[in-house]
């Protein structure tokens, strides 16, 4: 069963590469066009957090059982995630990277709340854990990533108050 989990944490490992590539490619076209970023300080800390769950999850879910249920539900995250990538297009990164004149994205999942990328990674650093019935890494890196998150909405949300002035 270990295969399986080599295939999932590659998938998701693959993804979040390309996905930093695909997010520096959009900040040096925003930052060209004269945007502006904000809470630079505290990316680290996300990145951090993030290679971190990772690699807690290389480390100990080879060899688990997996929860069918759980990992259906990851997939349908997925969902979420391509959603927002795609409503957000070119304006999509990692950072807070505010384009001023901008008009504040307001299709997509955006109609229905302020933050939905944030409502999948949540989701995200919980389930993929208990896929393979590790709560307590479920718990620790749900906790840390809440920490970071209080601090990025902040000041995502100081951002985005200065854009609409």
């Amino acid at each position: 069963m270990a295969w399986a989990a080599f295939c999932i944490l590659g998938f998701v490992t693959l993804q979040r590469l390309s996905e930093l590539l695909l997010a520096e490619r959009n900040r040096k076209r925003l930052m060209a066009n004269g945007a502006v970023e904000y809470g630079a300080d505290h990316y680290p800390l996300i990145v951090g957090v993030h290679g971190l769950w990772l690699a807690a999850l290389w480390w100990f879910a080879p060899g688990q059982p997996i929860h069918v249920a759980l990992l259906i539900f990851f997939a349908l995250l997925q969902l979420g995630r391509l959603w927002v990538l795609a409503t957000l297009g070119e304006r999509w990164t990692t950072r807070i990277i505010v384009l001023p004149n901008a008009p504040l994205v307001a299709r997509g999942p955006y109609r229905f709340v302020d933050h939905p990328n944030y409502i999948v990674v949540v989701l995200e650093i919980a389930v993929l854990p208990l896929v393979f019935g590790l709560w307590q890494i479920a718990l620790l890196f749900s906790l840390l990533n809440a920490a970071v998150l209080a601090v990025r909405i902040a000041a995502e949300n100081r951002a985005l108050r200065s854009l609409r002035g």
